[in-house]
């Protein structure tokens, strides 16, 4: 269950308030499209420095993102009422961490798969801002938890064309390349279309 709507009570950055406020405005599509499978991640974002939270993805097989690094995150159950709980559920599961709708910043614009390959799903991915790390305490799902420095996504070295091999077929993709691994595809574009309203000037 989710606690009731409270403001966020943190002493933001000049950038992390920027992005709360645009954030605010965003309307959230309509999640009933038949055609799709939704499912919703979390962008948690924490201090000293500002970081993300990012997992490795454990090893399975028939799991087409099986070891993938990613966010928090997974497939809407009958249970969830909508997918922001879906995000704080799945958030809670994998990494041990408990959000509520007093850490929510906002939401992007959903996304979905470029290939063929993939099943239909739609993410809405959802940024909630927390005053300090948590501790992380991965499931069986997840190999690997980390936070990753803000200012490291936006190092002009670290996004850049990679090849990959995607169901027996080689491809070049936009990856971000960092020390443990890259991060491409999905939550390549989740990223990126958050550093974009980061990087967006003041108004």
């Amino acid at each position: 269950m989710l606690r009731r709507w409270l403001p966020i009570a943190l002493a933001l950055s000049g950038r992390l308030a920027r992005l709360r406020e645009r954030l605010a405005s965003n309307q959230f599509t309509t999640d009933d499209d038949p055609s799709l499978i939704w499912a919703a991640v979390a962008i948690v974002i924490a201090p000293d420095p500002e970081s993300v939270l990012l997992i490795r993805r454990a090893e399975r097989i028939g799991d087409p993102w099986s070891g993938h690094m990613a966010l928090p995150g997974g497939r809407r159950e009958s249970v969830d009422p909508d997918l922001l709980t879906t995000a704080v559920r799945e958030t809670q599961e994998e990494v041990g961490i408990d959000l509520s709708q007093a850490d929510l910043a906002g939401s992007l614009e959903d996304v979905v798969p470029r290939t063929p390959v993939l099943p239909p799903i739609a993410v809405r991915p959802f940024v909630f801002f927390l005053g300090a790390r948590s501790r992380l305490l991965p499931n069986l799902e997840v190999a690997s938890a980390e936070w990753v420095p803000i200012d490291r996504f936006l190092r002009a070295d670290t996004r850049h064309p990679v090849r990959i091999e995607v169901a027996g077929q080689t491809r070049q993709v936009q990856a971000y390349q960092l020390e443990n691994g890259i991060i491409w595809g999905m939550t390549e574009r989740i990223l990126t279309s958050l550093l974009d309203v980061l990087a967006e000037p003041g108004q």
